[in-house]
């Protein structure tokens, strides 16, 4: 399994789209097994989903998400979890633990990058 975690400096970010990187966690029998950081390599409607999907990500993890990110990685089987704060890999293990669930946090103001509250 690999978890994608929209991040900055070790942190989930509030918007999946402008994150500075994409922390990516493998993980085997509800462990992880490994973790690598990357830089968002851009925000254009459609393409990260289709990025993190070409990688071979089932879960995208973020404190916020625009609904038509969440369509489309819903339409790839991409599992997606917004709502979600603290340290990165502490969220991986919850997520891995059954402990995070998804609060619904869709953006729907993109022009402002930090306000994903609602």
């Amino acid at each position: 399994m690999k978890i994608a975690i929209a991040s900055e400096n070790n942190m989930v970010t509030e918007h999946f789209g402008h994150c500075e990187s994409f922390s990516i966690f493998d993980a085997e029998n509800d462990r992880i097994t490994n973790s690598i950081v990357i830089s968002n390599p851009g925000h254009k409607p459609g393409f990260l989903p289709e990025f993190l999907g070409d990688m071979g990500i089932n879960v995208i993890i973020a404190g916020g998400m625009g609904n038509s990110a969440i369509q489309i990685f819903n339409g790839k089987g991409i599992e997606v979890i917004v709502g979600a704060k603290g340290e990165t890999k502490t969220v991986a293990e919850q997520y891995l633990q059954g402990n995070l669930k998804t609060t619904g946090s869709v953006c729907h103001q993109h022009q402002n990058s930090g306000d994903c509250s609602n």
